[in-house]
């Protein structure tokens, strides 16, 4: 099997031919790359496997990388690529293969996946999630083609292109057939005004067209600086010539276009699709192609690929193209030097972007929030240590100088650090809040300016079934890093780190001295000592932090001292 992934030479014979070499040409754009079942590079400690054809331009990073085995087996048989699968560390694809539940579960040591491009309909993100696999895409390098494959597809359009040219081809000189209309001078409506679509609205600009815009997430300013006027969608359908749809495929956009939208549109208008599949329904797009409702339509994508046996492909006002938008010579490079270089930083523990699971921070974020970070995994892990029964609700409370934009990621390593105590399975940042919500934890976060004397506070407290609640809050101190300074009401001054021991008794005198006296004749020594109490005489806290965990005959005769009501050992 390892012959057939190095193709009968060793690493160091291929590295060689790689250095002699002459550098590889990129294949043309929808060009087959041939198969290639070797190691590239070093057999460094990354091993991250290639599924689907990906220029040599494109995976240069990947190329050069002295701590990365690349396996290319696009084109492999079954058996070579379940073999590349099972050791990769990271897995890029196009939209060819599909990165389903059992592929996901068959590559144990994957830590995150590539779409060279943009749409992710090849990868159930919720076997990702749940696994903890981070999900890349690369949503920025195929703009331009997609941009101007929607341009030519309304331009063939208008003008019968294709059929023009089967005419022509099959000797026939029909000029009268082929009479077209232009662009200038109509209303374009463009659904969904993200990047590619600003593209579209450019260029439809320079046509000297009208360009009407609805997206929900799309302010005036923003649209006024397009030259776009921000409207309804219900506007849209009533007075756009050309509806061309440039908005993701979700529960809520799937079959945006259906029947009842077609009814509310301009009897002739032409309906663009270079986005996604699914956003129309096919059916309902059909009987108004043949009523003549809809006058014509361009299509790239379907809603099942190949579409074998679409109706639509037999309608002469229907022009289609086979899932064209990003293929480009610059476009697949762009694509696969951008999730190639992020599934890089993955790999390396360094900050990314581009990921559908994940809320990514840029590097300044990460470097600003590390300490906070830090803690919020911490509070989560010190809180999931005291609730002892099931947990039903965590709440979060943002105190003083957190920003709006801190609370994503501080919310999801509060949760991550709260489960890895819960649960006997993997638990990360990816999949922190989907285990969350899976079992039923509901999770709360708010902004309060209360901060009790400090600059920021963070405060975690579970609910569990019965209705106890455990709290814990901190903070960070300048230069000095993360502090717990307040459990379950008590005021401490604790570093959240190594074995900590977490004491309920009663304050009376001597009790501190015996609970240090037992340890020390167990051989356990104490690094700190806070006591926290309310009220004199009353309930009060020890945490101390140990140079090693106590064992469960330590924790026992503890328990048994006079005074003594609860003691937890807690490794954070």
């Amino acid at each position: 099997m390892t012959d057939r992934l190095l193709a009968g030479k060793t690493a160091t014979e291929t590295a060689t031919e790689r250095t002699a070499a002459p550098a590889p040409t990129s294949p043309a754009a929808g060009e087959q790359a041939a198969p290639s079942f070797l190691t590239a590079g070093a057999r460094g400690p990354y091993v991250i496997a290639v599924a689907d054809p990906l220029s040599d331009d494109g995976l240069k990073a990947l190329l050069d990388a002295d701590d990365v085995e690349l396996l290319r087996v696009d084109g492999a048989d079954e058996a070579t690529r379940r073999e590349a699968f099972a050791r990769a560390d990271a897995l890029l694809v196009r939209s060819q293969t599909k990165v389903t539940r059992e592929l996901i579960a068959d590559m144990p040591k994957l830590k995150v996946i590539g779409r060279a491009g943009v749409g992710v309909d090849n990868i159930d993100l919720d076997a990702a999630t749940e696994r903890g696999v981070i999900v890349l895409n690369a949503p920025y390098g195929n703009m331009i083609a997609a941009a101007e494959h929607t341009l030519a597809m309304m331009l063939a359009l208008a003008r019968h292109i294709p059929r023009a040219h089967q005419s022509l081809v099959a000797g026939r000189w029909d000029r009268k057939a082929f009479l077209g209309f232009e662009l200038a001078g109509k209303t374009l409506g463009i659904v969904g005004l993200g990047r590619i679509g600003q593209e579209v609205a450019k260029r439809a600009k320079a046509f000297e067209m009208r360009v009407i815009a609805y997206d929900p997430y799309l302010t005036e300013e923003r649209a006024r600086a397009l030259a776009v006027e921000k409207v309804s969608f219900e506007t849209l359908l009533a007075e756009a010539d050309i509806i061309t749809l440039h908005t993701p495929l979700t529960d809520e956009t799937r079959n945006l276009i259906d029947a009842a939208a077609i009814a509310r549109m301009k009897d002739g208008v032409r309906i663009v699709n270079c986005a996604r599949g699914g956003l129309i329904d096919e059916r309902a797009l059909y009987d108004a192609l043949v009523s003549g409702k809809v006058a014509g339509a361009a299509l790239d994508v379907f809603a099942e690929e190949p579409p074998a046996g679409n109706p639509l492909l037999d309608l002469p006002n229907v022009v289609v193209t086979p899932h064209l938008g990003a293929s480009t010579v610059e476009a697949q490079e762009l694509v696969a030097r951008d999730v190639a270089q992020e599934v890089l930083n993955v790999l390396r523990g360094r900050p990314f972007k581009n990921s559908v699971n994940f809320p990514s921070l840029a590097p300044d974020v990460y470097a600003r929030l590390k300490d906070d970070l830090a803690l919020a995994d911490a509070l989560g892990r010190f809180v999931g240590a005291l609730i002892e029964r099931a947990p039903t609700r965590l709440r979060i409370t943002y105190g003083g100088a957190f920003g709006p934009d801190d609370e994503a990621a501080l919310t999801r390593a509060v949760v991550q650090g709260f489960l890895k105590r819960q649960l006997d399975i993997h638990v990360n940042f990816v999949n922190a809040l989907f285990l969350a919500k899976q079992r039923r934890l509901a999770v709360t976060a708010e902004m309060t300016p209360r901060t009790e004397g400090f600059e920021k506070l963070l405060t975690v407290e579970a609910t569990d079934e019965t209705g106890a609640s455990f709290s814990a809050a901190g903070t960070v101190l300048n230069g000095l890093g993360p502090r717990i300074v307040k459990v379950d009401g008590f005021s401490v001054d604790v570093v959240p780190r190594g074995p900590i021991l977490y004491v309920h008794h009663h304050d009376r005198p001597g009790v501190i001295g015996r609970v240090g006296t037992l340890l020390g004749r167990h051989g356990v020594n104490i690094a700190t000592m806070q006591v926290g109490r309310r009220d004199e005489g009353g309930r009060a806290i020890m945490m101390l932090t140990v140079d090693h965990p106590p064992g469960p005959d330590v924790l026992a005769d503890l328990e048994r001292l006079d005074d003594i009501d609860r003691v937890r050992a807690l490794t954070l």
